[in-house]
C-alpha cells in the first residue's frame, strides 16, 4: 500500500516458505504514525497474524524483517533494523536490532519489511533486490558458519545464521557482516522454517520531506556526536569495553555466576586494557560517526573485538582474566550464531551447578580449556549441549538451581548485578523481551556507569526513571536510530563534573531527587510537550524525514504505545510476573547491597505506565495510546 509519508518505501513483502508464493503486504499510514517501525510495527504485524499460543518454532510462527523511518536516510547512526517473532527462549515477544547493512540495503532494493510465514521443504535464502524478493536454494550454505554463508550469498547486505540456528539452540543470534540479533533466539525461527539468510541490493534512495531541513539537522547531529565526550571521545576510544572498571568499582559486574559484583582481575579484561595490548583499530556501521566497534589482533589476525557483555559474561562470570581467550570465544559464538549474553550466561550456571554437585557438563569457574568445544557442542546439540543449547532456564528445571538462575522470564540477564543498581532491576524484570539492559532502559547508566550517578540504591527515584529511559529508548529504537545516540542527553560539561566533588555530590543528589519532576512529565499530555529537544534531535528529524507532524511529545508518546503493545501480546501469549530469581530478591552480595526489593517500586512503575497492580493495562490506558484494538485477557 502506498504511504503518502516520505521516507518509507510504501511497500512490504509477504513471503510464504511453504508455498513458495510472494505477495504484498499492506501497512496502513495510520500503523505508521503510530508505531513508526522497527519493533514496534512488527509486534502490531504479530498480534493480528500470528495465532495466540502459537509454537514458537513451528511453520505457524511469524518472522518479520522491519526498517524504519530514518533506516538509509543518511542520518547519524541509522543503519539499523529489527528482526522480530514470538521467541523460542521466552515464548513472549521476541526482538532484536543491530546495525550491519542490510536493512538500509532492503530498503533500497524497494522494501521497507520482510513478512515471512511458513517452513520451506529445504534449505533456502531470500534474495531482494530492486523490487522483487526471491526464494533461493541454500543447500550448499546449510552448515556453513555465519560468515562463510554472508559471504556465499555474494554482494549486498547480507545476514545469516549459523549451525547454532539450524539446530535449533534456543539463544540463536542471526548476524548481519560482524553485527549480530543476538537476543531472543531469531535464529532458531530462521532455522525451524530451513531459512539460512537473506542478501539486499538495490539503488532506490528514501525521498524526504524536508531535505533542506534534515540535512542542516543532520548535519549538525553528526557535529555533536563527534564533539560530545560519550559518543565522540569515550566510546570510539574504548567501545562498550570502557565501562568495565566503573562497573567493577561499582560492584555491578557479574563475577561467579552473579555470586559477587565484583572481579579482582577485572582490570586484566577491561577496555582500558585492551586498547593497550591488542586494539590494532575501530570499526562501526554504515553512517555511524561513533565507531564504537573494535578491531583486535589475536593469534596474528585481525578479528572483531569484545563489547562489555562478553567481557562481563565470558570473563568476570566465569572468572576468567584472560583477554585473548575470551576473544577467542567470542568469535567461535559469532561464527557459531550464537547470543553471547545467553551462551555466556549458561556457561557460569552450568559451572555453579558443577560447584553444587548438581550437573557436570564439562564447565569449570576459571578455566577456558575445553570451552571452544563445549559451545560447538551447544551449537550441534551433542552430548551435553544438547541441555546446554535449551538455556538457564531449562536447565534449572532438569537440574536444580532455579535461586541461582540468572534470568527475567527466560531470557538471560546481560552483564549487570541488579543489587547494586536497583532501577536497573526494576527494568530486567519488567522488560517486554524478557532479562535485557536495553529493553529494560538501561537506567545503569545513571546509576552507576555514567559521568554523574544518582544514588543506585534509592527505591522511590527508580520507577519514573525506568519508564521514561524505557519509553525513549524504544522510540528512538522503532524510528531507527542505535541507542547510543541517546546518550547526548546528558550536556558535555556534566563529564567534566567527576572532576570537582563537591559539583558532582551536588548534581548526583539533584538527579535522585528529581524523581517527582519526572513522574509530572510521564503523566503529561503529549500535547504540552511540542517541541523538540536539541541533545535529543530524533523528533525533529523524523518530522523532516517523513512529513509527520512529529514532536517530543508524541515521540515519547510512540515510545510508551509500542512499550504497552508489547505488553498485551505478552499478556495475550500468559506473561509471567515482573519478578527475578531469589539470589537478587533475597541474597546480599558479600559487597554490601540488597537484596533487591522490586515491591518497593513495581506499584509507582505499574501507576505511571496506567496499568494494574498485576501489570495489565487499563482500557482507559490504551483509549488514551490508540490501542483499543488491540486485546488481550483480564485487562481492567
Amino acid at each position: 500500500m502506498a504511504t503518502r509519508f516520505s521516507a518509507y518505501t510504501g511497500r512490504m513483502a509477504d513471503v510464504n516458505l511453504t508455498t513458495g508464493k510472494v505477495s504484498d503486504y499492506d501497512v496502513s499510514d495510520r500503523d505508521r504514525e503510530r508505531f513508526l517501525g522497527g519493533r514496534f510495527l512488527s509486534t502490531a504485524i504479530l498480534f493480528r497474524e500470528l495465532a495466540p499460543g502459537a509454537d514458537p518454532l513451528s511453520p505457524d510462527n511469524v518472522l518479520i524483517v522491519m526498517t524504519s523511518p530514518l533506516t538509509g536516510t543518511g542520518a547519524p547512526s541509522s543503519s539499523r533494523f529489527d528482526i522480530s517473532a514470538k521467541s523460542p527462549a521466552t515464548n513472549l515477544i521476541g526482538h532484536s536490532n543491530s546495525g550491519g547493512s542490510f536493512g538500509m540495503r532492503m530498503k533500497r532494493a524497494g522494501f521497507d519489511g520482510l513478512v515471512i510465514r511458513g517452513r520451506a521443504k529445504e534449505p533456502v535464502y531470500l534474495e531482494v533486490e530492486d523490487g522483487r524478493v526471491r526464494i533461493k536454494d541454500a543447500g550448499r550454505m546449510w552448515g556453513m558458519d555465519t560468515e562463510a554463508a554472508q559471504e556465499a550469498m555474494g554482494k549486498g547486505g547480507t545476514l545469516a545464521i549459523g549451525p547454532a540456528g539450524e539446530n535449533l539452540v534456543k539463544f540463536a543470534s542471526v548476524a548481519s557482516g560482524e553485527r549480530c540479533h543476538g537476543r531472543t533466539g531469531l535464529g532458531a525461527v530462521m532455522g525451524s522454517k530451513n531459512l539460512k539468510g537473506m542478501v539486499a541490493r538495490g539503488g532506490k534512495k528514501p525521498s524526504l520531506a524536508d531535505p533542506e531541513g534534515f540535512g542542516k539537522t543532520i548535519k549538525k547531529w553528526a557535529e555533536m556526536l563527534k564533539k560530545h565526550p560519550a559518543t565522540g571521545d569515550f566510546l570510539p576510544k574504548y567501545g562498550t569495553a570502557g565501562f568495565l572498571p566503573a562497573v567493577n568499582a561499582g560492584a555491578t559486574l557479574p563475577t561467579k555466576n552473579f555470586s559477587r559484583g565484583s572481579f579482582d582481575r577485572g582490570d586484566a579484561i577491561s577496555g582500558q586494557t585492551l586498547a593497550e595490548t591488542l586494539l590494532v583499530g575501530r570499526q562501526g556501521c554504515v553512517t555511524c560517526p561513533i565507531q564504537c566497534g573494535r578491531t583486535v589482533m589475536v593469534d596474528g589476525k585481525k578479528i572483531k573485538g569484545p563489547e562489555f557483555e562478553v567481557l562481563g559474561l565470558v570473563g568476570s562470570n566465569l572468572e576468567v582474566d584472560d583477554l585473548s581467550a575470551i576473544i577467542r570465544l567470542n568469535r567461535e559464538m559469532d561464527l557459531l550464531g550464537m547470543d553471547t549474553i545467553s551462551c555466556g550466561n549458561v556457561l557460569g550456571f552450568t559451572a555453579e551447578l558443577y560447584e553444587k554437585g548438581l550437573w557436570d557438563a564439562g564447565v569449570r569457574f576459571g578455566k577456558t580449556e575445553g570451552l571452544l568445544e563445549i559451545l560447538r557442542d551447544m551449537a550441534h546439540r551433542r552430548d551435553a549441549g544438547a541441555d546446554l543449547a535449551e538455556g538457564v532456564r531449562f536447565l534449572a528445571e532438569k537440574y536444580g538451581g532455579a535461586d541461582f538462575a540468572a534470568h527475567a522470564k527466560g531470557l538471560e540477564l546481560p552483564a549487570y548485578e541488579p543489587r547494586s543498581c536497583v532501577g536497573h532491576g526494576l527494568g530486567y524484570a519488567t522488560a517486554n523481551r524478557g532479562g535485557c539492559h536495553l529493553d529494560g532502559g538501561y537506567v545503569v547508566y545513571f546509576e552507576v556507569n555514567g559521568p554523574v550517578t544518582m544514588d543506585p540504591l534509592h527505591f522511590r527515584s527508580k520507577p519514573g526513571w525506568v519508564v521514561l529511559d524505557q519509553n525513549l529508548l524504544a522510540a528512538i529504537s522503532a524510528g531507527g536510530n542505535c541507542l547510543f545516540t541517546s546518550w547526548t542527553f546528558l550536556p558535555p560539561f556534566v563529564f567534566k563534573l567527576p572532576e570537582h566533588k563537591l559539583a558532582s555530590s551536588v548534581v548526583s543528589k539533584a538527579l535522585t531527587l528529581s524523581w517527582p519532576s519526572i513522574e509530572v512529565m510521564l503523566r503529561l499530555p503529549p500535547s504540552l510537550m511540542k517541541f523538540n529537544l536539541p541533545l535529543l534531535p530524533h523528533s525533529k528529524a523524523i518530522a523532516q524525514a517523513t512529513g509527520m507532524a512529529m514532536d517530543f511529545g508524541k515521540f515519547l508518546q510512540a515510545g510508551n504505545r509500542g512499550y504497552t503493545l508489547e505488553r498485551l501480546f505478552n499478556l495475550r501469549e500468559g506473561v509471567e510476573k515482573d519478578t527475578l530469581p531469589k539470589r537478587f530478591l533475597k541474597e546480599r552480595l558479600p559487597e554490601g547491597p540488597g537484596p533487591l526489593d522490586l515491591s518497593a517500586m513495581l506499584p509507582a512503575y505499574y501507576s505511571l505506565r496506567g496499568w494494574d497492580e498485576n501489570g495489565r493495562p487499563k482500557r482507559k490506558t490504551l483509549k488514551k495510546l490508540d490501542l483499543e484494538e488491540f486485546e488481550a485477557p483480564g485487562l481492567p
